[in-house]
């Protein structure tokens, strides 16, 4: 396999209600609000050093239609660096209406699962610009906003998505979800390594040392890491944990 030089963080922006939030293990039961302006929350992201920003419309992933696209066109107005959303986007026309609002990237999850005939179009289509979002309950992809799990594996679908053209995955353990437990680092790992693709890992970070040991592994593909609850509770210092990854991947090399 060639070797990845890619590993990114992303700090997360989940949208509920038009507000920025987190829930614990994908439970909408289980939210904490954290601002009131998820634009504001962007802008200071970036301030921090943050190269790429990850959006989550959960009204979408709910509802199955996107509910937040004011929200989230104020945010791509409002930040200089990459966004990728997620979150409801289940047809051609959704994916034609962010990539037009300026949206990096577009990224599906119950789609692969639920109409795959769609995705494989949206990947051929637009390229590196789809990413595929794998959420996982012990080893098993969850769909509609995580309320249903399906009977297929990770990397089963992982696999398929290689065939179809995808390049890049979100993958994330619902169990450790919201939960600063640590990311799943061996899941990632395997699949990374079973199906090829690039995979961003996502799910649990607790601390910058998380993120280290993610990256230590980019040349088995894990090509980065999503930071949600651990930026809002301090946890993480963005600017420190930047630093930190690329410091350990100019030493390293990124290999493993």
């Amino acid at each position: 396999m060639s070797q990845n030089t890619e590993f990114v963080l992303y700090p997360a922006i989940d949208i509920l209600g038009g507000k920025a939030v987190r829930l614990l293990r994908g439970d909408y039961g289980e939210k904490t609000v954290y601002h009131e302006n998820p634009a504001e929350v962007a802008r200071q992201w970036v301030e921090q050093g943050a190269e790429f920003i990850h959006v989550v419309d959960l009204d979408g992933a709910k509802e199955g239609s996107q509910q937040n696209r004011p929200v989230i066109e104020e945010i791509v107005k409002r930040v200089p660096v990459p966004v990728q959303v997620g979150g409801g986007i289940r047809t051609g026309e959704t994916l034609e209406a962010l990539f037009s609002l300026g949206v990096a990237r577009c990224i599906l999850g119950t789609a692969a699962v639920r109409e795959p005939f769609f995705v494989k179009q949206a990947v051929t289509e637009y390229g590196e610009k789809v990413v595929i979002g794998i959420d996982a309950k012990n080893g098993w992809v969850a769909v509609n906003g995580w309320l249903e799990t399906s009977d297929i594996s990770a990397i089963e679908l992982g696999r398929e998505l290689k065939q179809w053209g995808a390049t890049r995955v979100i993958f994330t353990d619902i169990a450790r979800d919201g939960t600063l437990e640590g990311p799943n680092l061996a899941a990632n790992i395997e699949l990374a390594e079973e199906t090829g693709l690039k995979v961003i890992a996502s799910g649990g970070v607790k601390e910058t040392s998380d993120l280290l040991k993610l990256a230590k592994y980019r040349n088995a593909g894990v090509a980065g890491a999503i930071i949600g609850k651990a930026l809002y509770t301090g946890n993480i210092d963005l600017t420190d944990a930047i630093n930190r990854v690329r410091k350990e991947l100019a030493v390293d090399g990124g290999g493993a």
